[in-house]
């Protein structure tokens, strides 16, 4: 398989709408931070802070940036490494999963670019227009 095709099937499977709810032994969390050589440092919903490994099918196809959700796996044989990525969520996915109520509530109060939306900052323009007068 070339690599176009590669990134074409990756890409497909990503951005699709599979709403599938994750399993008992997966998990959100969230991306805190890169530490490199396809390591991500992240946070789960109980605060705990670890690393997550991202396969190789999504290395170089894949970008994840700090603050976004991400479904990932436990692995065992990992001492540093505690878990694998599985898939990047979306906006719709977090959407779906607050529906599902599968969404973790330590991740509600979270104004990570713009994935709540009780976060937009609704301003009226008539207030503003009339404290430039005041």
């Amino acid at each position: 398989m070339s690599k176009a095709t590669k990134r074409k099937h990756v890409q497909m499977e990503v951005l699709q709408d599979d709403f599938s709810l994750p399993s008992k032994n997966q998990q959100i969390v969230r991306v805190i931070s890169s530490k490199g050589n396809n390591l991500h440092e992240v946070e789960s919903s109980e605060g705990s802070v670890f690393l997550i490994s991202m396969p190789s099918k999504f290395r170089k196809n894949i970008w994840v940036r700090r603050g976004n959700f991400i479904l990932v796996e436990p692995i065992e044989e990992g001492d540093k490494v505690k878990a694998e990525m599985v898939r990047v969520l979306s906006k719709e996915h977090v959407k779906y999963f607050k529906r599902e109520g599968i969404w973790p509530h330590a991740f509600d109060s979270d104004c990570v670019r713009g994935f709540n939306s009780e976060c937009d900052i609704f301003e009226d323009k008539e207030q503003s227009e009339n404290s430039e007068f005041n």
